[in-house]
């Protein structure tokens, strides 16, 4: 029997059944989050093989035995120093020397990004960063689905990087390098912004989404990140005005270059590197008008000075008090549970406004109490059974990749666009439908017991039938035979072969790596029986080694098709 078939047949009556039922009626039970719960204080101990695995899967793209061993040896605080000091290895520099390769007339695309984005995934020692990096680009979206963006790929890998960047930094720091990057210039089209002039105004775009999605959200927030209420209702925490207001501080900003000729403002006389370098100011092109947003004012100019205008606007922005539960919820969200309760949210908001030592905005003191607060760390099955986040197609494939050493023959990685939701994943890095990610952060799945328990649900947006049956028949064929062109990636299961012999063993292994020993008794008892169903030779030796190999897909393939390893807990 071919292991496509072998996993077809044997798992059929397992996986569709089982999506189904985590399509419908998840909440109760998986990706819920109580706003209430009682969280045990987390234990001082070495971490066990199942915890440190369990962190892995916020702090990562995906656990390996050597993380697991640094993280037991190390402690959690001291992985995460450890985390923050490893290299940066930068996506330009790839597409740099991709491109010194070409041939005369041929130019880089979206797929030499996408290559480098899945060598890093794989490979890259600095996870933490890698793993905050594709969160926070879930909230600064530029995206590849505008044709503008996509004639820029090194622009787009230079994007990334900036924010890969900045991870670890200061967040008025990462908020001016997002608004002043060409790639954010042509996609919320601040770029080549012009003042006020007869009938025309400054483009509000970026102005709206610098504030709505970026730094305040829409309406005021306590620090717990609940709602602020007046006479019981939300209040707005901007109006039109104050977006026409901040539009004029995004007036007069374009390419980078060597001079500020009206030609340069345009897009005329191109820098080799302006789609990468910062975009400069041309006070030609800004509004010398007074600027009033957000309770400030930047007084008339008798010169232009677009700088001075950002600096109060971005100040502004980056000390107004919902920055640090609004943004703290939303990396909770994506790295640790879709409904962190209130306690939590504050916890990290505090984080955000005082690091300790009077610091406003440490994003090394943000990310450390996420994945150290006892809402992260304490074991799921005592502190809280509801809570975590259903995983994304991106994490799905990527966990795969790293748990199972995934190795391209090519060394590239050559993963295209996987947009497709029935062929590929139905999602790509840096390829959202809009600049609200590929699902908002609020979303509720309609008629699910998670809408009856007031939870949410964002990566349900993308989960569908749909992109169920995709799922399952992309992992089918990926697991036994490889993926990206000419099969150029494929998994090295060496080790979990040679336990291919004793199911029990070959399940802990895989229990441990994928889903951090939480495998319930149920879903064990029904992979271990159909793995047994995999009758082993003992006349052929060919026929033993097929068999081995065909129990070690099957128990990664039903595994990965389980609610329960869907849900991250």
């Amino acid at each position: 029997m071919s292991p496509q078939n072998t996993l077809l047949q044997i798992s059929r009556s397992i996986t569709f059944c089982s999506f189904l039922l985590l399509l419908t009626s998840c909440g109760g039970g998986s990706t819920s989050g109580g706003n209430s719960i009682v969280v045990p204080p987390v234990t001082v101990s070495p971490p066990t093989n199942a915890q440190a695995s369990r962190m892995l899967a916020q702090t990562s793209f995906g656990a390996t035995p050597t993380e697991i061993n640094s993280v037991i040896s190390n402690g959690y605080s001291a992985y995460l120093e450890a985390q923050f000091n490893q290299p940066q290895k930068l996506h330009r520099t790839y597409m740099d020397t991709i491109a010194a390769s070409l041939p005369t007339g041929s130019n880089l695309s979206q797929n030499q990004f996408f290559e480098s984005f899945w060598q890093q995934v794989a490979n890259g020692d600095d996870q933490l960063r890698q793993r905050v990096t594709y969160a926070l680009s879930q909230i600064f979206v530029a995206s590849f689905l505008d044709s503008n963006v996509a004639n820029y790929p090194r622009g787009v890998a230079s994007y990334y990087d900036m924010l890969g960047t900045y991870a670890f930094g200061n967040y008025r720091n990462l908020l001016e390098a997002v608004s002043l990057h060409p790639m954010m210039g042509i996609y919320l089209t601040s770029m080549r912004n012009q003042k006020e002039s007869g009938t025309r105004v400054p483009d509000e775009n970026y102005a709206r989404e610098v504030m709505q999605l970026f730094t305040i959200g829409l309406v005021e927030l306590n620090q717990d990140g609940t709602p602020r209420l007046s006479n019981g209702k939300t209040v707005e925490t901007y109006t039109n005005a104050d977006i026409s207001g901040l539009a004029k501080v995004f007036t007069g900003w374009s390419w980078a270059g060597t001079d500020k000729s009206d030609t340069r403002f345009f897009g005329g006389n191109a820098d080799p590197n302006r789609d990468w370098m910062p975009m400069q100011s041309y006070p030609k092109y800004h509004s010398i008008s007074e600027k009033a947003f957000l309770g400030v004012t930047v007084p008339a100019q008798s010169s232009a000075s677009p700088e001075a205008s950002l600096k109060v606007a971005l100040d502004r922005l980056y000390n107004h008090n919902n920055v640090g539960p609004f943004i703290g919820k939303q990396l909770i969200q994506r790295l640790v549970t879709s409904n962190p309760s209130p306690q939590y949210v504050a916890r990290v908001a505090a984080a955000f406004a005082n690091n300790g030592q009077s610091v406003r905005g440490d994003m090394k003191a943000v990310i450390k109490t996420i994945f150290l607060d006892s809402e992260a760390r304490a074991d799921i099955n005592i502190a809280n059974p509801n809570a975590g986040k259903l995983r994304e197609p991106v994490l799905r494939f990527a966990h795969w990749m790293r748990s199972f050493n995934a190795k391209s023959t090519s060394t590239r990685f050559l993963i295209g666009n996987q947009d497709d939701p029935l062929s590929g994943l139905g999602q790509t890095v840096m390829r959202s439908p809009s600049v609200f990610n590929f699902y908002r952060p609020g979303y509720v799945p309609p008629n699910t017991s998670i809408a009856a328990a007031n939870l949410v649900a964002p990566e349900f947006q993308i989960t569908g039938e749909t992109s169920i049956v995709g799922y399952l028949n992309f992992m089918r064929d990926v697991i036994p035979n490889g993926t990206g062109t000419s099969r150029d990636i494929k998994a090295d299961y060496t080790s979990l072969i040679a336990l291919a012999d004793t199911p029990d063993k070959l399940l802990d292994q895989i229990n441990l790596l994928l889903m951090a020993n939480q495998m319930s008794g149920n879903l064990r008892t029904q992979i271990l029986a159909a793995v047994n169903s995999v009758t082993i030779s003992t006349t052929s030796t060919t026929s033993a080694d097929t068999a081995k190999k065909n129990r070690v897909y099957l128990s990664i393939f039903l595994t990965m098709a389980s609610p329960e390893y869907l849900v991250q807990q």
